[in-house]
């Protein structure tokens, strides 16, 4: 019998065997849904509340109860702590919140989202809402064909909860009997049977399991379910939950890891509150469950789920209700019983962190946050546009810090050194898009208070001011990008060629320090006329069109390359293109009569 002729013979897989890996499929399917039921109806909450929720967080921070009620407020609205956390640590980063005003609200986000767990333990396990969550689909989609971002909006806020609840509908489904897997239930015996060890096994279960769902909701609803179903133990359930504080801090740490110093520190203040909130929750273990079963059946008249020898052998029955309602209560307690402690220690809090996370050696990090700005309410209009123009003339200090970073690139021959500089470019000009919607947004609360007609019009040339200084931001970029696509191309330009664009930045800068004298002398009332910015625009206007017929002749000639040299002029381009946002600038603040002082 030669090769052709052997019969492959192939193990026989069991009906049972295959039920089984499709219902671990159907598991991690519904998981899926669950989260992107979560995600999308977070997401669709962000969009409806828009800037109200910017501007609640932003007016609410002026002492430490209304920021851990801010806190508990958005997190609720939105069902996201990370979310809240996040936008948070990117207010720190663009310097509207202090250290110590984020520290606060972090503390309400954790106790706002413990309204998760209430939500999914009433609606999914008791009401069982997945019934009506096809039909919310269909006015879901209903709103989605809506013209209105509004509605299209709410449209994705209802189909998340929908999806959201299928979800955990199908989850709780795929969850096999214990009565059918007996098997199980002596494997979770087994793993429950080290006490306190066992206790921090599951901890560290609840935490790694956070870390991977990057969302401690989902790994809540895992929890309530093994729980109802009888797979763990109350005290093993409770275990997880605080292991999934500790894992959801990982999310702001995420965020903050692009941040600056200050946002490096919101995140790690979130991790101590939490990390610290679980070691007193462990040493005071046993207390702390008999608290929260007394609480719980006191308030719903339900079975004490921390009672030796309480157990769930029934999913609907009146044991799976009461162990619901307590790793809920549970989540609660914690949360406040801990910002309870901690509030008074915030000043504490800010202290150790700011000596783990040490200010920046590079002082322009320090210059990549609003300097006069905060967070909280809007002072009077008069104050407010000083704060504003203030902050647009350290605006413009910055922006021209980044034409430092592309004259370097300019000059730069070595690949890698090159790359740093257009890293710094890049993120420049993400930085001039963050001030720039920060201001804009400052700009958008003064404008809805009571203003006079010519703080109106003031505030109107401030938009266009700042929309000019990101436009340099992006031209910094773009220089980068047209250096980049020459080294691509193995291209390089000879030492004339470097000479002639240093000196197209060097007025390019004069134009800067035009500009921002201009800003002082309109600030402080002393801006008469503006014939220094004309004298900047026309040398550059006048370099540029020299430049550019040196560099026609060259081509004709054939004494150049026309690819680099196209490379060359585009960057001429951008430089003039520079100079025409300063003029405007300065034309901008003639017209207007700015006069702040």
């Amino acid at each position: 019998m030669n090769s052709y002729q052997k019969q492959l013979y192939l193990p026989k897989i069991s009906k049972t065997e295959i039920m089984g890996v499709l219902q671990i499929f159907t598991l991690l399917g519904a998981l899926g849904m669950f989260l992107y039921g979560m995600n999308m109806m977070s997401s669709g909450l962000q969009k409806a509340a828009g800037d109200r929720l910017r501007g609640f967080l932003s007016s609410m921070t002026s002492n430490p109860f209304k920021r851990v009620l801010t806190g508990i407020g958005i997190t609720t609205v939105i069902q996201s702590s990370s979310a809240t956390t996040v936008m948070v640590v990117s207010f720190v980063n663009a310097g509207l919140l202090t250290l110590v005003q984020a520290i606060g609200v972090i503390m309400g986000a954790n106790i706002g989202t413990t309204v998760t767990a209430w939500m999914v333990a009433w609606l999914g396990f008791k009401a069982d809402i997945s019934i009506l969550a096809v039909p919310l689909m269909l006015l879901g989609f209903i709103f989605s064909i809506s013209k209105k971002n509004q509605r299209r909006n709410i449209s994705e806020l209802i189909i998340g909860f929908s999806l959201l609840f299928l979800g955990l509908s199908f989850m709780k489904e795929s969850v096999p009997d214990l009565k059918q897997t007996p098997e199980v239930l002596e494997f979770v015996k087994t793993w429950s049977g080290f006490g306190f060890w066992s206790v921090l096994i599951f901890l560290g279960f609840g935490t790694v399991l956070t870390l991977v769902l990057q969302s401690s909701s989902a790994t809540m609803a895992i929890t309530l379910i093994m729980l109802s179903m009888g797979w763990i133990p109350f005290p093993m359930a409770c275990a997880m939950v605080l292991g999934e504080n500790i894992g959801t801090t990982i999310t702001a740490n995420i965020a903050a890891s692009v941040g600056n110093h200050s946002a490096k520190r919101a995140a790690l203040s979130h991790t101590i509150f939490n990390v610290f909130g679980v070691i007193w929750a462990l040493i005071l273990f046993k207390p702390f469950l008999s608290l929260v079963g007394v609480i719980t059946s006191g308030i719903f008249g339900i079975p004490d789920p921390a009672e030796e020898g309480f157990a769930v052998n029934d999913p609907n029955g009146p044991e799976a209700t009461a162990a619901l309602y307590g790793l809920s209560m549970l989540h609660t307690l914690f949360n406040t019983i801990n910002t309870m402690i901690l509030i008074w220690f915030t000043g504490l809090i800010e202290k150790v962190v700011s000596t783990v996370i040490k200010e920046p050696a590079n002082k322009e990090e320090k210059a990549f946050r609003l300097k006069y700005i905060e967070a909280g309410p809007i002072a009077t209009p008069e104050l407010a546009t000083e704060q504003a123009f203030n902050e647009i003339i350290h605006f413009a200090n910055i922006s021209k810090n980044g034409l430092g970073y592309a004259r370097a690139a300019i000059n730069e021959t070595d690949p890698d050194k090159f790359e740093e500089l257009r890293g710094k470019l890049v993120k420049y000009e993400e930085i001039s898009d963050r001030i720039e919607y920060e201001i804009a947004s400052f700009l958008n609360a003064v404008s809805a208070e009571e203003i006079s007609e010519r703080t109106s019009f003031m505030i109107k040339a401030m938009y266009k001011i700042i929309g000019e200084l990101e436009s340099l931001g992006d031209s910094g970029e773009s220089i980068s990008r047209i250096l980049s696509r020459r080294n691509i191309h193995n291209k390089t330009f000879d030492a004339e060629t470097i000479k002639k664009l240093n000196a197209m930045v060097d007025l390019v800068e004069a134009a800067y320090d035009t500009m921002i004298t201009n800003l002082k002398d309109a600030f402080d009332g002393n801006l008469g006329e503006i014939s220094n910015a004309y004298a900047a625009e026309d040398h550059i206007n006048n370099l540029r069109n020299n430049l550019r017929d040196e560099e026609i002749e060259s081509i004709e000639s054939k004494r150049k390359n026309y690819q680099t040299s196209v490379y060359y002029m585009d960057i001429v381009s951008e430089l003039e293109k520079m100079g025409d946002f300063m003029i405007n600038v300065s034309q901008t603040l003639y017209k207007t009569k700015i006069r702040i002082s």
